[in-house]
């Protein structure tokens, strides 16, 4: 696999405002903010590190299902998998808990009770 990534050392990062963006089809309250490279996915390459946080009581209420690579890390916080549309339900995580998810599977919704922070990657397979 190439990774395209820029070079970037140690800096610090905002973690309040500056950059977080809600991003298209996730509701208000989950934010992500890039911290290196960039997923195209109509051409289906390149692959991304992101950051993103709930803030408290925020679910979806449909799986998700996308076709690249996604390797999630639970940073802080709680996250719940498999609620309903109501946000009911589903099996709680805690911090230090993590999922590699090939393309094609689905996964979700999701919700957090007190608000979390997750640290993902997204990658397509080399062709």
């Amino acid at each position: 696999m190439t990774i395209n990534k820029e070079h970037k050392e140690f800096y610090a990062i905002d973690m309040e405002d500056d950059g977080w963006v809600t991003p298209e089809g996730y509701p208000e309250g989950m934010a992500q903010l890039i911290l290196a490279g960039a997923l195209d996915e109509v051409n289906k390459t390149g692959t991304r590190t992101r950051l993103l946080r709930f803030q408290p009581g925020i679910f979806t209420t449909v799986p998700f299902v996308h076709d690249y690579w996604e390797e999630v890390y639970l940073v802080s916080g709680d996250l719940t998998v498999g609620n309903d549309a109501n946000g009911e339900g589903g099996e709680s995580f805690f911090p230090n808990t993590y999922a590699c998810r090939p393309p094609g599977a689905y996964h979700g919704p999701f919700k957090s009770e007190n608000g979390c922070l997750l640290l993902e990657t997204h990658y397509y397979d080399e062709t």
